[in-house]
C-alpha cells in the first residue's frame, strides 16, 4: 500500500508455526508471540521477558580487560598522572565522565580533554598529543576514539607514554601499537559484544577493576551514563543493553541526580525518565556543546555535584541546543528534496560547503530518515572536506569507511554500523560517489525497501491490557523498535498544530471511542496536510503507547503515515 508520503507499507511476514510454538511454550498471546518472532528473540531473550535481571559483566574473563587493569593499577600505585581523551559526542562525554568520577574518588592525578571539532578534528592525532603531553601524563586512556590512530599511538610510544584504547568503532589491521586495545570489533566472541558503545565498555572495565582491587566506588550509581550513551549512539537495545536499560528505567530517580533533576526542571518536565527522554531531550543537550564549539561543557556537567556549576552548564547547554535547532532548521529549509529524489541515488551524498561542521551528523540523520536511505553530508573545513554519515540497518557504514581508506578515496575516518565520519579532498568527490553507489549495489541486491507494520488492528482492541502486553518487550530502541500497526477506516475529527512542527489529532472509527494521536515533525509534509484538512475515512499507520504527562496516563497513537 502506497502512503500519502510515497512509502510502500506491507505487513511484516513471520513464520506462523514459530508464532504458534511461542504461544504454546510460553503462554503468550498472539500479538506478543508475533513480535517475539519478528524480532528473532533467542531463547535467553524470551526467558528474560517479565524477569528483573541483574547486570552481569560479560568481560570478566577477557584478556584485554585483565591487561588494561594491570596497567591502570600500576599507574594508581605509582600515583602517575593520567590523561583521558574522549570524543565530543554523548558517548565520548559519558565514558570520559565515568573515568573522571572514579579518578576524583580515589584522588588520582588526571586531566581530560575533549577535542574541538574544528580546531582539533576527530579523535586521537599526533598533533593533539604534541599539545597534551606538555602536561606530562604517564598514561593516556582514549575512550570512543583511537582505533585508527596508529600515528598518534606511535608518537606516544616514542615519548614512553603508555596508552589504553577503549573504543567500539571499526578497527583495521595493523592495529595501533597501544599497550591494550579494548574493542570488541577486534575479535567478537559473541554477537552482543558488538552492541556496546564506548561508555558501556568503560563501565564494564571500571567494574572489573573495582572488583579486582576491592574498591568501594559505587559504579552502579552511574548506569544512567551508560544508557544515555547507548541510546544516543543508536546501539541495539538488545541482550545486555536491554538489561541495562530495564534496570535504569525501573530504578532511576530523577530527584536523586542533580544534573537530570535540573534539566528536567528547566524543560518543565514532570514525569519519569524514559528512553525517548534520553534520545530526544537529554542527549541533544549534552551533544550541543561539542557541536557548537564548547566541547568540554558536557563532561563538566556530568562530572560535577556542585549545584551552581550544574545550573550554569545546564542553562548554557540548553541555550546552545536551542541555537542548534534553529541552525539545523535553516539548513533543512535550504535543501532541495525534489532534486535529491530525482537523482535516485542508493546512498545520498549531499555536499554544501556552508554547513556548520558540527551539524553535518544531524543533517545526515534527517536525510536518512526522510528518504530511508544511507546518507552522507559533506562540508568544507579549512583546507579539506569533512563528512558525516548515517546509515540504515541493512548497510554497514563502518565497513564502507574501511574500504574507502583501503582504496585511497578518503584521507582518514572511522565509525560503526550506523554512523561514521571522514575527511576527503574535494577532488575525490566524484570517485567517492561512484565507489559508494557501486559498493551499495554489490552488497544490497534486490533490497526490500518497503516499510513494515506488525499487523492490522481495530481501535476496539487498543486498551491498557494491549499496551501492557506490548511493553513486556520493552524498553524499546534500536533493533527492538516500538511496534507499528495499521488501523483502517478512521476519521480525523480535530487537529491542532503544536510548536509550529507537530500536529495533534483526534481520530474516530466508524464504531467505538475516539483516540488521541500525535504526528511529530510533520508540518509542511504530505502527512501534515492530510491531518489538517482531510475529511474522509483514512487508514493510519501508527505506534501505540501510553503517554504520561503530569503523572497522568493516557493512550496515544504516534502517527507514522497515512494511507488513502
Amino acid at each position: 500500500m502506497i502512503s500519502v508520503s510515497g512509502k510502500n507499507w506491507i505487513e511484516r511476514k513471520v513464520n506462523k508455526n514459530s508464532v504458534e510454538k511461542i504461544k504454546q511454550d510460553y503462554k503468550f498471546n498472539e500479538i506478543l508471540s508475533k513480535l517475539i518472532v519478528s524480532r528473532n528473540f533467542d531463547e535467553d531473550e524470551i526467558n528474560n521477558i517479565n524477569n528483573d535481571l541483574k547486570i552481569i559483566n560479560i568481560f570478566k574473563n577477557n584478556n584485554d580487560f585483565k591487561e588494561a587493569s594491570k596497567i591502570l593499577i600500576n599507574s594508581i600505585k605509582n600515583n602517575e598522572k593520567i590523561c583521558i581523551l574522549g570524543d565530543y559526542d554523548a558517548d565520548g562525554t559519558a565514558a570520559t565522565s565515568l573515568l573522571v568520577r572514579y579518578f576524583n574518588y580515589i584522588k588520582q592525578p588526571h586531566f581530560y580533554y575533549i577535542p574541538d571539532r574544528v580546531k582539533d578534528g576527530y579523535g586521537a592525532t599526533k598533533k593533539l598529543f604534541q599539545k597534551l603531553i606538555l602536561n606530562q601524563p604517564k598514561l593516556v586512556i582514549m575512550v570512543d576514539c583511537g582505533s585508527t590512530s596508529n600515528e598518534a599511538i606511535d608518537f606516544l610510544n616514542e615519548n614512553k607514554i603508555k596508552s589504553i584504547i577503549i573504543d567500539h568503532h571499526e578497527i583495521n589491521k595493523p592495529y595501533p601499537a597501544s599497550n591494550v586495545i579494548i574493542n570488541p570489533k577486534k575479535n567478537i566472541t559473541r554477537n552482543e559484544e558488538s552492541y556496546l558503545c564506548a561508555t558501556s565498555l568503560t563501565y564494564f572495565f571500571l567494574d572489573y577493576l573495582i572488583k579486582s582491587i576491592g574498591s568501594d566506588f559505587k559504579i552502579n550509581n552511574y548506569l544512567i551514563f551508560v544508557l544515555l550513551a547507548t541510546v544516543c549512539d543508536v546501539m541495539p537495545l538488545r541482550k545486555i543493553n536491554k538489561i541495562i536499560a530495564s534496570n535504569v528505567i525501573k530504578g532511576f530517580k530523577i530527584n536523586d541526580n542533580g544534573v537530570f533533576k535540573f534539566i528536567f526542571k528547566q524543560l518543565s518536565l514532570n514525569k519519569k525518565l524514559s528512553i525517548d527522554d534520553l534520545g530526544f531531550l537529554i542527549g541533544p543537550i549534552i551533544n550541543s556543546g561539542g557541536r557548537l564549539g564548547f566541547s568540554n561543557y558536557g563532561t563538566e556537567l556530568l562530572t560535577t555535584d556542585d549545584p551552581k556549576l550544574i545550573q550554569k552548564r545546564s542553562i548554557e547547554l540548553i541555550k546552545l541546543n536551542e541555537k542548534r535547532k534553529i541552525l539545523e532548521q535553516n539548513i533543512l529549509d535550504e535543501i532541495d528534496y525534489e532534486k535529491i529524489n530525482k537523482q535516485n541515488q542508493k546512498v545520498i551524498i549531499y555536499y554544501d560547503a556552508n554547513i556548520n561542521e558540527g551539524l553535518i551528523g544531524i543533517i545526515a540523520a534527517r536525510l536518512k530518515d526522510y528518504f530511508n536511505k544511507p546518507s552522507i553530508v559533506i562540508t568544507k573545513s579549512n583546507n579539506t572536506l569533512k563528512a558525516s554519515a548515517r546509515s540504515t540497518s541493512n548497510y554497514n557504514i563502518g565497513n564502507l569507511i574501511k574500504s574507502l581508506i583501503d582504496n585511497k578515496i578518503i584521507e582518514k575516518g572511522g565509525g560503526h554500523n550506523m554512523a561514521a565520519g571522514f575527511t576527503i579532498k574535494k577532488s575525490k568527490l566524484n570517485s567517492l560517489n561512484e565507489f559508494i553507489q557501486k559498493d551499495y549495489n554489490n552488497k544490497i541486491i534486490d533490497a526490500d525497501l518497503s516499510y513494515k507494520y506488525e499487523s492490522e488492528i481495530s481501535t476496539s482492541s487498543i486498551n491498557k491490557r494491549f499496551i501492557d502486553e506490548i511493553n513486556k518487550l520493552g524498553p524499546f530502541g534500536n533493533h527492538n523498535y516500538l511496534p507499528i500497526f495499521l488501523i483502517r477506516n478512521v476519521k480525523i475529527i480535530k487537529s491542532n498544530i503544536i510548536n509550529k512542527k507537530h500536529i495533534s489529532a483526534i481520530i474516530k472509527p466508524n464504531i467505538g471511542s475516539s483516540l488521541k494521536s500525535i504526528c511529530f515533525n510533520c508540518i509542511n509534509t504530505q502527512i501534515g496536510e492530510y491531518l489538517l484538512s482531510y475529511k474522509k475515512n483514512i487508514n493510519i499507520v501508527a505506534e501505540i503507547n501510553e503517554n504520561i504527562w503530569n503523572n497522568k496516563k493516557s493512550i496515544q497513537l504516534n502517527i507514522k503515515d497515512l494511507i488513502l
